[in-house]
């Protein structure tokens, strides 16, 4: 065995018991100097003792003594004054937009940490400071105000990471909270808030009585965002999405994303009828828009999510959409394409959705490389205060939870929020990590042009209304340093105001789309018609079998599970033809149809909670080394890898060993939440309409937990926004006893929000009919929603042959098999049983089929036909027709369900039946509930046993429990 050489110290180093004060000075000194001049084990000493001082006492007291006039207790003091300087200067930074004095804390006194008055002409060493040589107290006080008192406010003090406090230290205390701009800058601020206050201002006048959330008081947001923007491209960032709410989102869209003047006044004309033809749309402040800027030479592309009035719900959406386009970029290192998330103060402390999306910013299925989050803090949400708003200081201080440095700043110094923008772009980029701007303003009227905001807030309205304008104080202060002259500023407004009048005029003679997205080029092709054209999802037994070899394949040395044994080797069999009995389950048809899929160089996503292994135990698409730990993903290793955004190694191209390179499975174990993480999957499907993404329910029930996610976008976003999205939902659903948190996905909630061929809904019966069902998805040329209650215990159970994959095709009604032949999968021969000695036909689906086919099959009975309505939405009315006129003597057309009848299908499809039919359909189901199913499994067979014995029969004498 080798063993490490001990590093032998410095003989001239005391041992740490021997370390002085006259030798902690001198190695201090040279340790802030350059850490790199001291040996390890006192640069140790030293780093341990620096994030000390950084940290607050325990108590709130002062830990160091009176200076009693030795130069080390002294310099003690200073150290610890320096360090309360960076951990609390930001409390007492002038951060009001209005004037109002801060409340200084104690621990800013000369006294709080032994010092006095009458020691500020002492010399100290500001070696702490990266200062050279020394300063008196005096000055170093005042460098410490003009550091972190001014008008940005730095937290950054608890950040573990060493590194990233020193940059800090490096970037912003070294120019003490400074980045200058230059006079071409400054000019190109001035003109901005010219642009938001000019065109808020239009609005105001030429449009009173609508509502637009003006940006007045926050304009400095639009030279934040663009220079921000700005210093992006030089960072190496070639995109970014943007995600905020109504607060000033027109003066975004026009300011930044470039929308026209003509577009917004169209929507505010409300002469554009094309957009709403359908009883779709949205307001204009809840709509997207994509857009391409050049800085300097340097092309950006901007992309802003459509958003509804939930106001932080759209964090998750862009964070999605922005981990897709960095992988259509090949954007490893996650540089390119960067997040910004633009919150309300009220907003950002006050939604769960927030705390969810910072949980997952490190993940690895997650994490997009940072998001910088750009607070327009109106010191207001609505018409509650802070006070009643949120339990803490900040607005912010729920960036803490991930150690997300914050940079507070007064919105009404330009140049500040022009620095804070630099720092924090370039925070990010450097350490891809989250990074906050505060940007402290004030909402000129009400929470809309209409409100009163002197009703609940009269001290802060009166202040408002006493405040000339973040425009009018800085070009006072420009015009007073001869930067600008009043002529040049008068020019400027002239064009704007020109401008401005002929784009309504415009508008309102010849109203332009506006809904027009210069750079949605991604989908074409995708159509948003509806069809039920089959497609071809079938595929060779040599695909279905090399597929099935590696999903049973393990790399040499790895160790697998020795539970695990029997089911790979039952999984590499499954290709091989010849039986008569059904080999396939619904897992395996899973992920058979992922790995074809995955050979064709569609590259699929699956994330949710457990989903690696799968609730149920039935997926195992992540293997792992049962010695080592060390994860292995069989899917992602049956060819050689193709690699996004690498031009000749694409998914799809043609490898050396002349076989198509695969693309690769990307399946996360998500947190423990639902809302952000469908809200991500759901960002994630809209940039790529050629990746197949799906989000599983760890039990469909909690789905409810994304409700606002599964209502303000999934289903909605198509006839709102004209956003298309193709994300698939898994969602385990079925009576089997467990109670009213694991029986239902709640089917009726999708079915009552179905239209307009919104979505679809669909529960497939078989392992066949999953097969086809998640190919189809992406081989049809439009996307919609594909929401799938899957089996829970049925997952594992073989209900297909693998003929059935290589000469199928998914059906959205199944005809009885036991009758003659009629299209059906499955069915028999002609003569097997009568078809006109039906009579009741049993409409039904999912696993409660095969409950009924059970029964039915234990009973004899052959005057029964149960069909299986295998898509609910959108219902193929016409082969529904088709099947139901083949059973000529049926008098009973029964629709049967396990669900209470206020849920399940029953509701819907007794309706659409009757419409599109003519039928009616007679309820057989569990009676109507407020939950959705009985906590007691004796109660629960007895429910399951009343249901079946009213659609097929009573069970024979001596049959064991009802369930499947």
């Amino acid at each position: 065995m080798t063993i490490a050489p001990r590093v032998q110290t410095t003989p001239t180093t005391p041992a740490v018991n021997g370390w002085n004060a006259d030798y902690l000075d001198e190695q201090y000194a040279r340790f802030r100097s350059d850490p790199s001049s001291v040996c390890a084990d006192v640069r140790a000493f030293f780093q341990g003792f620096d994030l000390a001082l950084s940290m607050p006492p325990a108590n709130g007291t002062a830990t160091v003594p009176r200076a009693t006039g030795s130069a080390s207790d002294f310099q003690s003091g200073v150290d610890s004054l320096i360090a309360a300087y960076r951990r609390l200067g930001h409390i007492a930074a002038r951060l009001d937009p209005f004037g109002r004095e801060p409340t200084r804390p104690e621990q800013l006194a000369l006294s709080y940490h032994g010092l006095s008055s009458s020691d500020l002409d002492r010399r100290v060493s500001a070696s702490m400071m990266n200062v050279e040589g020394t300063l008196t107290l005096r000055e170093l006080v005042d460098r410490l105000e003009r550091t972190y008192c001014r008008t940005i406010g730095l937290e950054f003090t608890y950040i573990p990471d060493a590194k990233e406090r020193q940059w800090f230290l490096d970037h912003f205390e070294r120019p003490q909270g400074q980045v200058p701009l230059t006079r071409e800058q400054r000019l190109g601020v001035l003109e901005q808030l010219i642009r938001a206050e000019g065109f808020e201002r239009f609005m105001q006048r030429r449009y009173p009585g609508e509502k637009r959330f003006s940006l007045e008081g926050g304009e400095s947001t639009i030279p934040t965002i663009n220079l921000m923007l700005e210093a992006a491209t030089a960072l190496g960032v070639e995109e970014v999405v943007i995600g905020m709410a109504h607060r000033g989102r027109l003066s975004v869209l026009n300011n930044v994303m470039g929308k026209s003047y003509e577009q917004i006044f169209t929507e505010f004309e409300d002469n554009w009828e094309e957009g709403f033809a359908d009883g779709g749309g949205d307001v204009k402040y809840h709509r997207g828009y994509s857009g391409q800027r050049e800085f300097s030479g340097r092309s950006l592309h901007l992309a802003m999510a459509s958003n509804p009035s939930h106001l932080e719900s759209v964090n998750a959406v862009v964070l999605g959409r922005c981990r897709a386009k960095q992988r259509l970029r090949g954007d490893k290192l996650r540089r390119r394409v960067a997040p910004l998330l633009i919150h309300g103060d009220a907003a950002l402390p006050g939604q769960g959705v927030v705390t969810e999306c910072l949980n997952f910013s490190q993940l690895e299925g997650y994490t997009v490389g940072g998001a910088i989050h750009l607070v327009i803090n109106n010191l207001i949400g609505f018409t509650t205060v802070p006070e009643d708003g949120r339990s803490t200081r900040y607005c912010t201080d729920v960036a803490k939870m991930i150690d997300a440095p914050v940079l507070h700043v007064n919105g009404d110094d330009p140049e500040a929020c022009a620095a804070a923008a630099l720092l924090a772009i370039r925070y990010r980029q450097e350490f891809r990590k989250d990074v906050f701007i505060d940007l402290v303003c004030f909402r000129k009227y009400g929470h809309n042009e209409q409100d009163e905001p002197s009703f609940t807030q009269p001290i802060l309205a009166g202040l408002i209304r006493g405040h000339p304008g973040v425009l009018s104080r800085f070009k006072e202060r420009l015009v007073g340093e001869g930067q600008v002259t009043q002529a040049e500023i008068d020019a400027i407004t002239g064009r704007l105001n020109a401008a401005l009048e002929e784009a309504q005029a415009k508008a309102k003679s010849r109203p332009c789309d506006p809904t027009i997205d210069p750079a949605g080029q991604r989908w074409k092709g995708i159509t948003s018609e509806y069809s039920f054209v089959p497609v071809v999802t079938s595929v060779p037994i040599e695909v279905l079998d090399e597929v099935s070899r590696a999903m049973a394949t393990v790399p040499e040395g790895f160790h697998v599970n020795p539970k695990l044994k029997g089911l790979l080797d039952q999984r590499g069999s499954l290709a091989r033809p010849g039986g008569t009995e059904p080999n396939i389950s619904h897992a395996d048809a899973e992920q058979l149809a992922i790995g074809t899929l995955l050979i064709e160089g569609i590259p699929v996503r699956l994330s949710g909670q457990d989903c690696r292994r799968g609730t149920f135990t039935q997926r195992h698409a992540v293997l792992r080394d049962f010695e080592t730990g060390k994860p292995y993903v069989p899917l992602n290793n049956i060819r050689e890898m193709g690699l996004p955004g690498s031009g000749e190694s694409e998914p799809g191209s043609m490898a050396p060993d002349g076989k198509t390179r695969q693309a690769r499975f990307c399946v996360y174990d998500s947190p423990l939440s639902e809302a952000s993480v469908v809200g991500f999957d759901y960002g994630y499907s809209l940039a790529d309409p050629s990746m197949l993404v799906m989000w599983e329910a760890q039990f469909g029930d909690f789905n409810n937990g994304a409700q606002v996610m599964i209502d303000q976008y999934l289903v909605s976003s198509e006839i709102k926004w004209d956003r298309w999205s193709g994300l698939v939902l898994l969602l385990p659903h079925g009576y089997e006893g467990a109670g009213p948190e694991h029986s239902s996905c709640r089917i009726e909630r999708f079915l009552q929000m179905a239209a307009q061929e919104n979505i679809e809904v669909v529960v497939p019966s078989t392992a066949a009919q999953m097969f086809h069902l998640l190919r189809r998805q992406i081989k049809r040329s439009f996307r919609k929603p594909l929401i799938v209650p899957t089996p829970k215990k049925m997952l594992r159970e073989f209900t297909s042959r693998i003929e059935e994959l290589v000469t199928g095709r998914f059906h959205e009604i199944i005809d009885d098999p036991m009758f003659a032949a009629s299209g059906g999968p499955g069915a028999k021969k002609a003569g097997a049983f009568d078809r006109k000695g039906v009579k009741r036909v049993v409409l039904c689906m999912g696993k409660f089929y095969h409950e009924l086919a059970e029964r039915r099959a234990a009973l004899g009975r052959a005057d029964i036909a149960l069909v299986r309505v295998e898509q609910l939405y959108p219902l193929h009315a016409d082969r529904l027709r088709e099947i139901l006129a083949s059973y000529p003597s049926a008098v009973e057309k029964v629709w049967a369900q396990e669900e209470p009848r206020n849920a399940g299908a029953w509701t819907h499809i007794s309706d659409a039946v009757k419409e599109s039919l003519g039928v009616e359909l007679i309820y057989t189901g569990r009676e109507p509930s407020a939950s959705p199913a009985t906590g007691s499994k004796h109660l629960h067979y007895a429910q399951q046993e009343a249901v079946l014995a009213k659609a097929v029969g009573p069970k024979p004498k001596g049959a064991s429990k009802s369930g499947h």
